[in-house]
Order: structure tokens, then sequence, then C-alpha cells
């Protein structure tokens, strides 16, 4: 019997989703942007230190190559033909920092993960060095100097690190972030790979000068870095390299996006004064500013946007960045061990439907828009012996959304004119009850894509439509209309706004737990890291098990 004919769907385009949590391959249909088929393998997270966030680079490479071979083998299964898959974007987790080798390919040293603290003292130390006249890093970077970019924790891989040290005087080092890693290993690695990165990966190092698009020699002298580890600059939407191995090799690598600008395209928030605000391990809002750079009176970052092809125009964001959003979830699974999967978390809130005025500030790396607050630590507050699980799962949620209405407020000022609506994207944005906490809080409808990996398709449309691909056409009259899922509020805006200020006030008393510790731990959180939320947490356990079993309760 002849084997069925493979079904030809017009040109495809792969995306490498690599995120924090999970990395992806997804496979779309570029003139009606379907998603078609897709895989994920979720990864593991390195705490060697309390504040410490690493992660193993060749486990996040293998991850990638597995995804792309099994989403093929999918789309076999469903007849359709893998050689129409005519170019792959990445898009990545972003300021993680790497180094390895250029002779072996071999990593020098775990990822140093965005979420980690390590670096606190280095930021105090470098922090006294700049002008207060002239604070010239935020204003040729658009960022606050802070543990979350990549410069600072460069620079203690060269401070701490013999090994990398070494490889740098003996000018075998590269560095990279995430997408740089893969793009370079995947175009050949030690055989002529392709060391680079796009402006939006570059504008979150804090090496970037985002006026001039360049490395910036003042900014690499000042945090001791060497430009000739440093990847070449590139366009968002470009061809880097081909494919070298796998079952797409020789299909081009022709987008790149920090995933945060690659949801801002993949929202297709093309316009000035288009956001939009993504769930993921953190919470990012960002606000397209067009070809104009907005810097923030109120604690928002400003970055770039995309460029959508060599000769195309930089644009820039606004943006509000929140470290805990589906981390939290992740802890209350992991650390607590009070859901079996994340996906519990929505069943648990909707039993109680509120957090009986328990508030969860979960400050696990301090806080950072709009507060930018190092010494801010996780809380749990307002608990009685009524409060169970249920209650701090709902909290938990909550705490998700009142972050969002923080930057919110905050975007809102830098702007000018008050956001009518709040676009949406992510994993989490399918927990409903997190959409329509979201709504009651911001007192706005929030609205979401029927079709939420839009993190994925931002990078699978800049691949699209780089020259030499050409099959994706980011013209406005061109672009699929999008189905949209609308939540609206449903409490008053009196209720809103109350639980918004008590929000607020827990916010103040998670602050200062990490100051004033020995100069012999600078830059070292371990000691204050879990001292408020684990007492809060035990305190709340203790008084639950007793209430527990003097009522009976089992």
């Amino acid at each position: 019997m002849a084997a069925a004919k493979k079904a030809v769907l017009g040109p495809l385009v792969g995306a490498v989703d690599q995120g924090t949590s999970s990395t992806r391959f997804l496979v779309f249909n570029s003139k009606t942007a379907e998603l078609l088929s897709h895989h994920q393998v979720e990864l593991k997270q390195k705490f060697p230190k309390e504040g410490w966030v690493e992660q193993d680079p060749k486990e996040i490479l293998q991850s990638v190559y597995e995804c792309i071979e099994r989403t093929c083998e999918k789309l076999s299964q469903l007849n359709i033909d893998i050689s129409a898959i005519k170019a792959i974007g990445v898009s990545n987790q972003r300021e993680t920092t790497v180094v390895w080798d250029k002779y072996t390919g071999e990593p020098l040293y775990n990822a140093v993960v965005w979420l980690d603290l390590r670096t606190q003292g280095t930021v105090e130390t470098l922090s006294k060095r700049i002008p207060g006249n002239n604070n010239f890093v935020k204003s040729k970077t658009g960022l606050p100097l802070s543990t979350y970019f990549s410069a600072v924790k460069l620079h203690w891989i060269l401070e701490n690190v013999r090994k990398v040290k070494k490889a740098v005087e003996e000018e075998r080092a590269l560095f990279g972030t995430i997408d740089s890693w893969l793009i370079w290993s995947l175009t050949g690695g030690p055989n002529g790979g392709v060391h680079c990165t796009d402006v939006t990966n570059a504008s979150r190092t804090m090496l970037f000068n985002i006026h001039s698009l360049e490395w910036d020699v003042e900014l690499c002298e000042f945090f001791e870095i060497p430009m000739t580890i440093l990847p070449n600059i590139r366009s968002s939407s470009e061809i880097y390299g081909l494919m070298k191995a796998g079952a797409l090799e020789g299909v081009p690598l022709s987008g790149c996006l920090g995933d945060q600008s690659a949801a801002l395209v993949g929202q297709m928030c093309f316009q000035d004064g288009q956001a939009k605000n993504t769930y993921g391990t953190g919470c990012f809002l960002l606000c397209n500013t067009g070809q104009k750079c907005v810097f923030s009176d109120h604690g928002l970052l400003t970055t770039v946007a995309y460029k959508l092809g060599r000769d195309k125009p930089v644009c820039y964001a606004l943006e509000g960045s929140v470290a805990i959003a589906g981390a939290v979830v992740r802890w209350l699974r992991d650390n607590l061990g009070i859901l079996k999967s994340s996906e519990e978390i929505e069943k648990l809130a909707n039993e109680v439907g509120t957090s009986y005025g328990c508030y969860f500030v979960p400050a696990f790396s301090g806080l950072y828009a709009p507060y930018w607050e190092p010494s801010a630590r996780g809380i749990i507050c307002g608990l009685t012996q009524f409060t169970n699980k249920q209650h701090i799962a709902f909290a938990a949620l909550e705490a998700v959304c009142f972050q969002t209405r923080e930057i919110l407020d905050a975007m809102n000022k830098d702007c000018g004119i008050p956001l009518s609506h709040l676009q949406v994207d992510g994993g989490m944005t399918n927990n409903k009850i997190l959409m329509q906490l979201q709504a009651d809080i911001l007192c706005i409808p929030v609205v979401k894509p029927s079709m939420p990996e839009t993190t994925a398709l931002g990078a699978a449309m800049a691949a699209g439509a780089a020259e030499g691909v050409g099959v994706w056409s980011l013209d406005p009259e061109d672009l699929s209309a999008v189905t949209m899922e609308r939540f609206e509020p449903q409490i008053n805006e009196e209720e809103s706004e109350f639980r918004y200020a008590t929000w607020k006030k827990a916010v103040q008393k998670s602050m200062g737990w990490a100051t004033g510790q020995p100069s012999a731990n600078a830059g070292d959180p371990n000691i204050f890291c879990s001292v408020p939320l684990g007492f809060f947490i035990v305190t709340s356990m203790v008084m639950l098990i007793g209430a527990r079993y003097i009522s009976g309760v089992p």
C-alpha cells in the first residue's frame, strides 16, 4: 500500500521559546498564524545557596534539540511535511548569563539566571562609583543598576570563577545571553557557530547603548568587561546562520527577540501606545513608545522593543518588570507542597473565592518595578486561625494582579493616557480565576487572545519576515485577525481600591529585611532570605494544625 502523501500547508515557520521554567518548539502556518504542533520540556533550576539561581546551559541546549525533534515527529504523524518549515525564530529568557569555551563548546560555569541575587554586594559597590549628577549607566542603557541585568552577573563571574578568568586571558571565552548561546550552538558551535545577539537582548545586558545601538566602551570599562568576549549585534529579523544538525538541518535561523519583545510583536503592538502584559515566571508589562526613547519618572525601564530588519528603524518600549508571578505557583507546589500541580491553584482558589484578608508579597528576589528595592523579602500577612491553603492560593493569585496594578499605574503616569484595556498573554492566562481577578483589581477589561502563545508567535513572525526568507508579511492589512476572550470587572471600584491599598501596606512591611548584614556577607542575601516568609509560614502552619486538632478536623 502506498504511503500517504504529506500535506502541504504553505510555508511554515518554527519558533524556539526558551523560558526560565521550560523550553518549547512551536510551528506556525505563516499565512494564517495557526499553531500546528509543539513540544515542551520542563527545566530544572539550581539553588546552590539562598538567593542564587542557576541553570545548566547544556541542559537548556539539549532541551531545544529534543523539542525540535519531537515536534517534527508530531508533524509527521499529522501528515505534515517538515520540509515546509522555511525559517526558525528564537525567543528567550533575557539577562540570564552564559560564558563558554569557543574551542570546545563547553560552558565554563552554570548560567546565572536573571532572578539571581548574589551580585547585591557588587551592585552596592558599583553604585558608589556613579556620580550623583551624572547617572551615565541609566542614561545610556535605560536601566537602573540592579542584580537583574547581565553586566553585574558577568562582572561577578569574571571576578569569582578562576576557570572563566583563565579562559578570558587565553582568549577562549565567549559571553552571551541565552539567545547567543543557542544560536552559536545551533549554527555549528566550535565549527563555525555564529556569535551574535539581537538589539532587544543586548539592551538587557547593561553594556549596550540604546541610542547608538552599539556596545558602549565606557560601560564595558565601568563593569570591567573585555569587549572581545561580547557577541556581534544584529537586528531582530535577519538570517544569522543555518541549522547544522537535526531534523531541520539547513533551515535558516532568522529571528531573535527577548521573550517580552517577542510577545509585544506577537500581540501585534506595533503602534505607539499599544501595550501587553505577559504572565510567565515573572510578569512583564511593555508599552510601545515608537522610535522615541521615553525615560520613566515612576520606576519603569526604557528598553528596545524590536528592530525588524537591518535597515528598519528601532522601536523602544517602557517596561514594568515583576520578578515573581508564575514562580510563586511553582514555589507553592515545590517548596510548600500545597499543590500537586501548577494547574491545581485555580481549583483551590475557586473553592474559597477570597483570600479572607490574607495578603502575600512574593518578594523572593527583592522587589522590581516600580520600587527597585533589593532589601525586600517575601511575606504572608493577615493570617488568622481560619486561614487555610485555599486562602493562601487565592492570595498568591491576587499578588500577581496587585503587582500588575502597580506597574500599570506607573505606566499610565508616564504615558499620560490611561490604558482602556489590558492585552495579556503567557501560560498563566489559562487560569480564568486569575484573569477575572486581574480585571477586578485593574477596574478595566482584560483581553486575552484565544491562542495565548504570542511569545513564540512573535519570534516566528520575525523569522518569517526576514530578508531572504520572506514568507510572513508584517503589513497591517496582511496580519491575521485574532479572536479574543474578554474579562470585564465584576466588583465595584471602592472594593478594588480598598484591597489594593491593603496590599500596598503589606508591600511596605516586606521592605528592609535584607539590610544590616555584616560586611563579610556583602552581596550574600542568604542570612535574611527566608526569615520573614519562613516565620509567617511556620506560624501559620502551627496555628492551622492546632486549630484543626482542637476542632477535630483531620
